[in-house]
């Protein structure tokens, strides 16, 4: 597996400001004022369903590992794929997003019978959030 050999060439400053934006770009778009509100009407809660589901750190802690791998991983295929640049991580980060993350969407919740915006809000979510990490990382890295 000689991509892992690409993990002694990751920047972890670029990592790190990747995550944050990630976390700073799901913030921003699941705002009500922003695509939050619509997302809510399509899986059928309310805010105050949101405010109220139990688990505190049990729902958070595994969705912010999930992003910081992510991350990582990304570095790990900016490194190898050799997309150092603003420009090239960008791109990767939307390839990766698209074909991974908007897949996933597009699957499981075609299976599941939600909503097909659920899936464009979330899939929408997921490229611009890899998008902006990957030129982050591409940038720095």
């Amino acid at each position: 597996m000689d991509w892992l050999s690409h993990i002694s060439d990751i920047n972890w400053l670029a990592v790190l400001l990747a995550f944050i934006s990630s976390m700073v770009v799901g913030f921003v778009w699941y705002m009500p004022a922003v695509l939050g509100r619509k997302w809510m009407e399509a899986i059928g809660k309310t805010e105050d369903d949101l405010k109220n589901i139990e688990g505190g750190a049990g729902i958070w802690l595994p969705m912010m590992l999930a992003s910081a791998i992510t991350s990582i991983l990304l570095a790990v295929f900016i490194s190898a794929l050799d997309a150092n640049t603003f420009w090239g991580g960008a791109f990767l980060g939307i390839i990766v997003g698209l074909i991974f993350r908007a897949g996933g969407h597009v699957i499981h919740n075609g299976f599941a019978g939600r909503p097909s915006a659920v899936t464009l809000i979330d899939s929408g979510h997921d490229v611009l959030a890899l998008a902006i990490a990957g030129a982050i990382i591409g940038a720095i890295q």
